[in-house]
């Protein structure tokens, strides 16, 4: 069947009309669930608050790298940068919002400058003094001047500075003004940041992903993974799992919090979006709990998987994305009928985009996945997918 044929017979499944009334009202709009980390959803997640403001993100909290890994490294918390952009993404962009908290979220520390000058630019920032702190208005300034403060007096002398994001040490000042607790942290960033929609940790503890190779490489954390700050894997994952010792790399059991099962279940439809597929998307499968949070749920559960290049998918198919993460799914889900209770819909534009080969659609109903074939990449998109015609599809969908 050809991609216009399919796209034509997959109109039922969609509902245009709840995506145009959802325009006018996006605070009545749908809950849909995404897992995904780093940067893949940026664009989506700016173009999903036109339509809700109810959207919820569970981020993985593993990175490895950046501004995170020195964070970590000292105060031995999970990774935020991921979770700090996408507040970021989701922030109030209205005349309404806080333009001011955005800037001062989103500055990054010089990467050439002198220790003494960086710890004066902190210092400038607890106090109120810096133009970027000083422009917010109150009692907004007081309490971002407060957790700044709380961070540096925490700071210890070999803190490095150098490329620290503002944003990622503002979610630390508020984890330790909540007693080394995450969530509360992102909340009450969220809420500076006017996010129009909910963004959750999907774990409140300090562990780091594990990759097995299939050739017996094993990988010690996800930076080595992702083929960014290392070099690309040379052969295909074998397994992931995650650890709290990077030395013996001994697998750890890890659960989600009950709030957050009762999220996922409840949800208006569950989205296992693009991205790096082990790092942004598998990696928020591993904790106990998600398996049966997302069997247990009574909604559209859709795969839209990458277009292009990902690093971490070498030698995995279309089918064989689908087919892991049904089967990491699985390994979290208690009691099962079958495949069918986690993965309703794969959400692709076969005659337009780049899927990694093979793609082996037909062998999918086996698995009680039905494909959605329609028009996903456009001219300007291209060879991407469109984040307004995906974010309007997946509306329709709810």
């Amino acid at each position: 069947m050809s991609g216009s044929d399919n796209e034509n017979s997959n109109q039922e499944r969609y509902d245009p009309g709840r995506a145009d009334r959802f325009r006018l009202a996006p605070e009545q709009g749908p809950a849909i669930l995404f897992f995904s980390g780093g940067t893949a959803l940026r664009s989506l997640s700016r173009e999903l608050v036109h339509y809700s403001h109810n959207s919820i993100h569970v981020i993985t909290t593993f990175d490895s790298g950046g501004s995170s890994a020195e964070l970590r490294r000292v105060f031995g918390m999970p990774a935020v940068g991921d979770l700090r952009n996408r507040m970021l993404a989701l922030a109030d962009r209205s005349p309404g919002g806080n333009p001011e908290v955005r800037r001062l979220a989103a500055f990054r520390f010089e990467r050439q400058a002198e220790r003494g000058e960086l710890e004066t630019k902190l210092e400038d920032l607890g106090a109120g003094r810096d133009p970027l702190v000083a422009s917010i208005p109150s009692p907004m300034r007081e309490a971002i001047s407060a957790d700044l403060e709380l961070l540096r007096q925490h700071m210890p002398p070999d803190f490095d500075l150098r490329g620290a994001s503002v944003g990622n040490l503002l979610i630390t000042g508020a984890w330790l003004r909540f007693d080394r607790h995450i969530e509360p942290a992102v909340s009450a960033v969220s809420s500076l940041l006017r996010v129009k929609g909910t963004v959750l940790p999907v774990l409140d503890a300090n562990l780091d992903l594990a990759t097995e190779l299939e050739d017996g490489t094993l990988l010690h954390s996800q930076r080595e993974l992702t083929g960014k700050e290392a070099s690309p894997i040379a052969s295909p994952v074998n397994r992931v799992w995650l650890t709290n010792d990077t030395e013996t790399l001994s697998p750890v059991g890890a659960n989600i919090s009950p709030g957050l099962a009762r999220r996922i279940a409840g949800a208006d439809l569950i989205c296992f979006p693009m991205g790096s597929f082990y790092s942004s998307l598998v990696a928020n499968l591993l904790p106990g709990g998600v398996g049966d949070a997302v069997a247990a749920a009574r909604c559209p559960r859709v795969f839209v998987p990458n277009l292009g290049l990902d690093p971490e998918s070498l030698g995995l198919g279309l089918s064989g994305a689908v087919r892991q993460l049904i089967r990491y799914l699985e390994a979290g889900a208690a009691a099962l009928n079958g495949p069918e209770q986690l993965l309703d819909y794969l959400l692709i534009d076969s005659s337009r985009g780049a899927y990694p080969k093979p793609l082996e659609l037909d062998a999918l109903g086996d698995l009680g996945v039905r494909v959605l074939d329609t028009r996903l990449v456009t001219a300007s998109s291209a060879p991407l997918l469109d984040e307004k015609r995906l974010a309007r599809k997946l509306v329709s969908l709810c």
